[in-house]
């Protein structure tokens, strides 16, 4: 009995495995070329347009590490009070200079928490926010769903992706011109208005899947590149009575090229690779 009694304490006293920390490296381009608030890209879209970027901004949510027998294991998120919160993380690659006019002075460009000790050989994750989170007041939020900026109403929720660009086309001005944007998010929630939260999911998610099964976050870095999403798109007009550029509504013909390209079925069109998120 004693022995037993010994043993357990044992058994007690020995600590689990610890878990272990992990970060994910992120990084932007455009066409390929490391992105930076300073300069002006060519060769975007099908009329080859010069684009400037206004804003460059990305939620993601639900992050895993896939072992070798593909097993998922979430990621646990630090709780940093600023970039990330709950299973939702905001990456930001622009810093408010030069034509980041949009945009904030602080940038995040990785995604930190920890994982159970073990060996994991590939990552998954989603662009956007869950439905649990998407639709409450931002002002009562904390951080970084606290920003009003990535939001569009309490019905539609958050902007998952958000990228703002002044064209050759489509130059923002002081007038009424707004250049061309990619706002993706939630369509199709049903509320009262605006101003109410849905009950129910929306019609359209639009949360981007993205899964890398050979990943090494100690080597390996996700880039985001809006260029590809955008080969078939012409960013040097917007339909009229639309939103400038796409903002992820049925009723926007700027999307039809765009959606498939993240991923994402739009109207009868079937989702088709997604082209946004790479790495190496």
């Amino acid at each position: 009995m004693r022995i037993l009694a010994l043993a357990a304490m044992t058994a007690l006293a020995t600590p689990a495995l610890a878990d272990q920390p992990v970060t994910i490296n992120f990084a932007a381009e455009m066409a390929g070329t490391p992105f930076t608030c300073a300069q002006a890209y060519d060769g975007i879209g099908v009329t080859e347009s010069t684009v400037e970027v206004a804003d460059f901004r990305v939620f993601v949510t639900n992050a895993r590490l896939i072992g070798a027998d593909g097993a998922e294991t979430p990621i646990a998120l630090d709780q940093d009070g600023i970039w990330q919160l709950d299973n939702v993380a905001l990456l930001d690659f622009e810093d408010a200079t030069g034509t980041c006019v949009n945009g904030t002075p602080d940038m995040n460009t990785t995604l930190r928490g920890t994982v159970p000790a073990g060996e994991y050989t590939g990552l998954a994750f989603d662009i956007g926010v869950p439905f649990e989170l998407n639709h409450g007041d931002p002002t009562l939020a904390a951080s970084p769903l606290n920003l009003t900026a990535m939001f569009w109403n309490w019905q539609g929720g958050y902007k998952f992706i958000k990228v703002e660009l002044s064209s050759t086309g489509l130059p923002v001005t002081h007038d009424a011109n707004r250049g061309w944007a990619l706002h993706l998010g939630a369509t199709g929630c049903a509320s009262e208005a605006r101003t109410v939260a849905p009950e129910a999911e929306c019609a359209n998610p639009n949360l981007v899947d993205v899964r890398f099964d050979s990943f090494d976050p100690a080597a390996d870095t996700v880039f985001f590149d809006v260029a590809p999403v955008l080969a078939e798109a012409n960013v040097d007009m917007n339909t009229p009575e639309t939103s400038p550029g796409c903002m992820s509504f049925l009723n926007d013909d700027d999307c039809v090229p765009v959606m498939s390209r993240l991923g994402l079925p739009f109207r009868d069109i079937a989702a088709g690779e997604q082209l946004f998120a790479t790495m190496r």
